[in-house]
């Protein structure tokens, strides 16, 4: 059976841990564009973490992500946003 060329099947969606790969990668990407572009790694991380929060709160509502942005500080604290490798 022959279809329109219009007509397309879209793919699966990724596993979650995929998404989130693949979504990392994008954002290095636009990252390491807008620093060859001259713009400071502060107001870019500024900007992200306003960009990020305001679509959590879309998404989920502000108590929710008031209730995950409590719990940051410590997920700091232990290293898991440090990008430092780990001696072996």
């Amino acid at each position: 059976m022959r279809y329109p060329a219009s007509f397309s099947i879209a793919p699966d969606p990724l596993p979650d841990h995929e998404q989130k790969q693949a979504a990392l990668g994008y954002l290095s990407e636009a990252w390491a564009e807008a620093r060859h572009d001259g713009i400071d790694g502060d107001c870019l991380a500024q900007a992200s973490l306003f960009t990020a929060l305001a679509e959590l709160v879309s998404t989920y509502g502000e108590d929710a992500v008031a209730k995950f942005a409590e719990g940051v500080p410590a997920r700091v604290r232990n290293g898991e946003f440090s990008l430092a490798l780990a001696k072996q």
